[in-house]
């Protein structure tokens, strides 16, 4: 069954080329083309292009199709083309004409549209929960482990001290930053767009007012144009959201992965996060991390796919925007994998506490013998020449008893500053 079914088939390679892969991801969105069908079918009522009774009906096997969904039972067979399709034969099927008569106002283009946006307004909050306890870990984390010395590097180098109290809190702030771009890209999509039909209305006299409500939709996307244009800037403004989170699980999942390394060995793992080799019975690989890494340098080029496919099309709909659905679905779900278990995975990290009394890492506390030197009154630049002529002699003795005061150093880290502003958030 086609929609678009005027009596005559197409070819089987046409239909193969032109459905790809939208029947398996159909059942991760059939849910939302059913709650804007309930919206549909009340407002059609309300507004008298069905009758009462017959909207009453459409809602009533809408709830049982939301709970065949709910149970895993939906299936979409190979005879339909998409979940609109199957759901509108399984009303036909048992409602009859009264089954035909929800299609009425509406295009399955603006249905692909609505139930995207629900799906990334439901699948955004997911992740922004998912972000905030990998955040709360990273602080607990970063309270627990404060006063463990950790070497910071530049250029890979041995630079400064740094502290797990540092590290741990920096990408728990950097999280903030990631759900400032998730709460923009919540936005966009919080804009119902049904109604917009084919993308230039109806004749019918809708109310786009009801279903924005019946949907909790924040507002409408009132131009139908506009609406349209919607479709795969919806999807990239959520990739943006996720492609910032993503930059950071990455950056810390290479962090974990030389962290781990016998070279550096400032972490580890129990043997049940880790893998093994099937030739090197030593080996103790971070698989977990590096695909962590892959999977969120992957998602990182989403909003370039989307772009790519979209970019350069006229306003109106095109057939170039199905694909963006078998872009955006697995990316939502690489994202949330990602969180998931980044976060199952760092309530077991374990922590070396004695990482600096290592002789290699006394240069990390040249800057902070400098510096006392100034405070005793030496010019910073004779105090700079001072201190490499010693460690070119060998003769530098480092000040290990260190003082880092100010706001966001290892000394004063400054968590409830950093939890206040996760708080404020939306």
């Amino acid at each position: 069954m086609k929609l678009w079914d005027k009596g005559f088939s197409t070819d089987e390679k046409i239909d193969h080329f032109t459905v790809g892969n939208d029947r398996e991801l159909d059942l991760l969105l059939a849910k939302y083309d059913v709650i804007a069908s309930k919206a549909h079918a009340k407002m059609l009522g309300k507004v008298g292009l069905i009758k009462d009774e017959e909207a009453k009906l459409l809602v009533k096997e809408l709830d049982i199709i939301a709970k065949s969904i709910e149970k895993g039972t939906f299936t979409i067979e190979d005879s339909f083309e998409d979940m609109h399709s199957k759901i509108e034969f399984l009303l036909t099927e048992k409602l009859g004409d009264t089954g035909k008569k929800i299609h009425s106002a509406r295009s399955r283009n603006d249905q692909v549209l609505v139930a995207m946006h629900l799906y990334l307004k439901d699948e955004l909050t997911e992740i922004k929960a998912m972000v905030k306890s990998l955040f709360d870990l990273l602080l607990q984390l970063a309270e627990k482990h404060q006063k463990i010395l950790l070497p910071g590097y530049t250029h890979l180098q041995i630079a400064m001290p740094s502290s797990f109290g540092l590290w741990f809190s920096a990408y728990a702030e950097s999280l903030i930053d990631d759900l400032y771009f998730v709460n923009a890209a919540y936005k966009v999509a919080d804009q119902n767009p049904l109604g917009s039909a084919a993308g230039y209305g109806s004749s019918f006299p809708i109310d786009r007012s009801f279903t924005t409500q019946e949907m909790g939709f924040e507002t409408m996307k009132y131009n139908v144009v506009a609406a349209q244009m919607s479709r795969g800037k919806v999807e990239k403004a959520a990739a943006f959201g996720m492609a910032n989170i993503a930059a950071t699980l990455s950056k810390m999942a290479m962090d974990i992965c030389l962290y781990m390394s016998q070279n550096f060995d400032f972490i580890s793992f129990p043997d049940e996060l880790t893998t093994g080799s099937s030739i090197m019975p030593h080996k103790k690989n971070p698989d977990v991390f590096e695909l962590i890494r892959a999977k969120c340098n992957k998602i990182q080029a989403i909003p370039n796919q989307l772009t790519l496919v979209t970019n350069n099309l006229p306003s109106g709909y095109h057939r170039d925007l199905q694909l963006v659905k078998e872009i955006i679905v697995p990316a939502v779900q690489d994202m949330k994998a990602c969180l998931e278990i980044l976060t199952f995975s760092l309530k077991e990290i374990r922590v070396n506490g004695g990482i600096l009394e290592d002789h290699k890492y006394d240069y990390l506390f040249s800057v902070d013998t400098l510096n006392e030197m100034v405070k005793n009154g030496m010019p910073f630049r004779d105090a700079y020449k001072t201190m490499g002529k010693a460690i070119e002699n060998g003769n530098f003795k480092p000040k290990r008893d260190i003082s880092h005061t100010h706001e966001g150093s290892l000394g004063n880290l400054c968590l409830k500053e950093i939890r206040a502003k996760m708080d404020n958030l939306p």
